[in-house]
């Protein structure tokens, strides 16, 4: 079915290839405010209003890159929009999730992904904010993700850590992904989940690198002793 120039497929999901299009052509036809509201709205929005079932909010983003590179808006001031409504919309969604709790998983949207609700809620407990920031890469994880760590009762201090790092990471990395690709809109979507995977890579990489350095220097300076 098409609907307005968005492709929707028999599961009612958002087909992206024609979502990141659609997308493009309205932004790029709104006043430079109305651009950054939006773009705003839609990544505020994934975790806070679940509505990254529908759209995942990295498609906005990269768009909104590429709309940035045509010198449409700023990209410093649109990277930091970005960051900061993936911080706020999380945190919203953390405070809907210790609220409401159980009944949030009653919603008919949810129902059907129960399962892999549950597998995330038992990863969000053995792991804590580890996998909240492992969550932020990945489209299902980082709509629900905010929600179940409410609802686990993980300590806010300790989810807004660790969502913050990833919410930065993921925010610049993705606007500057379309930034710097400008209009090759199809492949940019093709190999957007590659993209996350491989920046999650190299983080945790260098994670676990300073990890064994510090136990290092601490060996070395624990002989020296």
């Amino acid at each position: 079915m098409n609907v307005r120039g968005v492709a929707i497929n028999d599961n009612g999901q958002v087909l992206n290839a024609t979502v990141v299009t659609f997308i493009l052509d309205k932004l790029q036809s709104l006043p430079t405010g109305l651009v950054y509201g939006l773009v705003a709205l839609l990544v505020f929005g994934e975790a806070a209003l679940f509505i990254g079932f529908v759209l995942p909010g990295e498609t906005a983003v990269i768009v909104a890159g590429v709309v940035a590179s045509q010198g449409h808006v700023n990209i410093v001031a649109l990277c930091a929009l970005v960051v900061a409504a993936a911080i706020v919309g999380d945190s919203v969604g953390y405070a809907v999730g210790k609220r409401f709790g159980d009944r949030l998983l009653e919603l008919s949207m949810l129902q059907r992904r129960r399962a892999q609700l549950d597998q995330a809620l038992d990863g969000l407990r053995r792991r804590g904010p580890a996998y909240v920031f492992v969550g932020r890469f990945t489209a299902f994880l980082r709509a629900v993700m905010p929600g179940l760590a409410g609802m686990s009762k993980m300590h806010y201090r300790r989810f807004l850590i660790a969502n913050a790092l990833g919410a930065v990471i993921w925010g610049v990395g993705f606007t500057l992904l379309g930034y710097f690709a400008g209009g090759a809109l199809t492949r940019i979507e093709h190999y957007a989940s590659w993209f996350g995977v491989s920046l999650l890579v190299l983080v945790l990489g260098a994670v676990v690198g300073f990890h064994f350095y510090r136990k290092r220097h601490d060996a070395q300076h624990a002989n020296d002793d």
